[in-house]
């Protein structure tokens, strides 16, 4: 099997199963995106105790790049430090641009490298992301 195949798999398999996917109840911090371009959007609900994600769930509807970045990104997410969570998410900023990135941070989200390649859909992986920078930017 070539690792493009496997990367595929792992993508897939976030797709139709994703990790974290619905809604916390009690009070979170929650932040609603859209893609305007291509129409994913997420609702991203976090729960930030003592600088830690305590717990992070999506919900939403786009592409399977969209929804599995999203899956992947809560999963890595999950009981780290707020500023690790941002740390993680600079890493995944630099795969997107193509730059050398730290590969050992990235686990399985290192199967959206190859989004790269494709400016349209970058726009589709970075949505969660993005929405993970702006709560941490509303917890501050």
């Amino acid at each position: 099997m070539q690792l493009d195949d496997l990367y595929r798999q792992v993508i897939m398999d976030h797709y139709q199963h994703p990790r974290n996917q619905g809604s916390i109840g009690g009070e979170t911090l929650s932040i609603d995106l859209k893609n305007p371009t291509c129409g994913d959007e997420i609702t991203l609900q976090m729960k930030i105790e003592d600088g830690i994600v305590t717990d992070v769930r999506f919900q939403g509807a786009g592409c399977s790049i969209s929804m599995a970045s999203a899956s992947m990104m809560t999963e890595a997410i999950k009981g780290k430090p707020v500023e690790e969570a941002l740390a993680l998410s600079e890493e995944f900023r630099k795969m997107m641009k193509g730059e050398e990135f730290d590969a050992d941070r990235m686990g399985d989200i290192e199967a959206l490298a190859g989004v790269c390649r494709f400016p349209a859909r970058i726009k589709c992986a970075t949505l969660a992301w993005h929405a993970l920078e702006r709560g941490a930017d509303q917890k501050s």
